[in-house]
């Protein structure tokens, strides 16, 4: 889980407006700072199925907003895709 000051970080550097908290963008950075944390208690873990499970929910969740937001916008999308660095 993310620590509280950890997310309002995020949340404030992809937000579009001042209350934003849910936007496609948001959710993406969201998503991708719990996958990298996941992904390196995978590392020390390997035996750890259910934490492994939640990695693939939370990758195909991204992934389907990343096709939502890229059918949405294209430069918002090129534009998140850079700030992350994911391909």
């Amino acid at each position: 889980m993310l620590k509280k000051e950890e997310k309002s970080k995020i949340v404030s550097k992809h937000r579009q407006h001042e209350k934003d908290t849910g936007s496609t963008e948001v959710q993406v950075a969201l998503l991708t700072k719990q996958i990298d944390k996941l992904s390196e208690h995978l590392k020390k873990h390997s035996k750890d199925n259910s934490s492994r499970r939640g990695l693939l929910k939370m990758v195909s969740k991204r992934k389907k907003l990343l096709n939502a937001l890229k059918n949405e916008s294209p430069t918002r999308y090129e534009k998140l895709t850079r700030s992350l660095n994911l391909k």
